[in-house]
């Protein structure tokens, strides 16, 4: 993986144990409460969107099957805890597409295929992420389609009164002003290269503990928001931050490699010129902030993810039907 912690997004940067084994109790699981119905046309060429048990995956698998559907797919999402059990389908066939992020997907077959101390091949450069990640998804029978302008990465947050105060608008501004902080993340975050490690060396912040809390949890914010940590790890996609009065530290120094939003397709089942068409035309248009919109819909307003990616799809014009 990239070195990132993440929250119960566990696909993104878990050292998860699920195993081979696991792989098709998983899978006949999915058939079960996990897998969706969406709408399958019968006499279409049928496609499965995979996703990963997150709000963000479940909202991005409903918006490429509305549009694989509109193109003349039959379309089933397939819901799969975790990446080291939703990879290995996608390589088999048995899931055709997924939403995915670049750097973390990189390190993730890097990993995979050099083994855990492998050199790092992802960066904060898009183009030089995407150019790694398909060298080794390409072998694997994958196909790796153009990234959009929506990226989902590490950010790392404090509250407004605690930056008015201390004048901080990057990490680079907490790093000069010599505060101490304690930060609410996720217990591997101790050792993640991209989190206290990182913060330290790259912007020379002093981070005298680690809050072991969930990634971007409520237990995290409030934490921050009492004052019983400075610095919150979170993602740039994090609808909830300004209901616990928190503000986004922008990562001027790009500590955080390039996680832009993508489809990573099986070549053979779903490499068509036809799905590209189909997934392109949200990668044109969806941006982070569209994200952190559609995550806040199904978190906050509790919104069901077919419902709101199929208002987006109208609403931004992206539906032919």
């Amino acid at each position: 993986m990239t070195g990132k912690p993440r929250r119960a997004r566990t696909v993104r940067a878990t050292g998860a144990v699920a195993g081979v084994l696991a792989l098709a109790a998983g899978l006949t699981a999915c058939a079960g409460d996990s897998l969706e119905k969406s709408g399958a046309r019968e006499g279409g060429a049928s496609v499965v969107v995979g996703s990963a048990a997150f709000t963000e995956s479940k909202v991005l698998a409903e918006l490429y099957a509305g549009l694989l559907r509109d193109a003349g797919y039959a379309t089933t999402i397939r819901t799969v805890d975790a990446r080291e059990l939703y990879e290995p389908a996608l390589e088999s066939g048995q899931i055709d597409v997924v939403p995915e992020y670049a750097a973390t997907l990189a390190e993730f077959l890097n990993k995979k295929q050099n083994g855990k101390d492998a050199p790092q091949v992802a960066s904060p450069d898009p183009e030089v992420t995407v150019k790694a990640l398909r060298e080794l998804a390409g072998p694997r029978g994958l196909k790796v389609l153009d990234p959009g302008r929506a990226v989902d990465q590490n950010a790392f947050a404090v509250t407004a009164e605690f930056a008015r105060k201390h004048q901080l608008k990057t990490l680079s501004d907490l790093g000069k002003s010599h505060q101490r902080v304690t930060l609410a993340a996720g217990d591997e975050c101790r050792v993640r290269p991209f989190c206290k490690p990182g913060l330290e060396k790259t912007y020379g912040i002093a981070v005298s503990r680690v809050e072991p809390l969930e990634v971007g949890s409520p237990q995290a914010k409030q934490a921050v928001k009492d004052g019983r940590a400075q610095l919150l790890l979170t993602t740039t996609t994090d609808a909830t931050l300004k209901q616990f009065g928190l503000v986004v530290l922008q990562d001027d120094k790009k500590l955080q490699n390039s996680d832009n939003v993508l489809p990573v397709v099986n070549e053979k089942k779903a490499g068509s010129r036809r799905v590209a068409e189909a997934l392109g035309r949200l990668n044109r248009v969806l941006t982070t902030a569209d994200l952190m919109e559609l995550n806040k819909k199904v978190d906050a307003l509790r919104l069901k993810p077919a419902d709101v990616a199929a208002r987006y799809l109208k609403e931004k014009r992206l539906l032919t039907k």
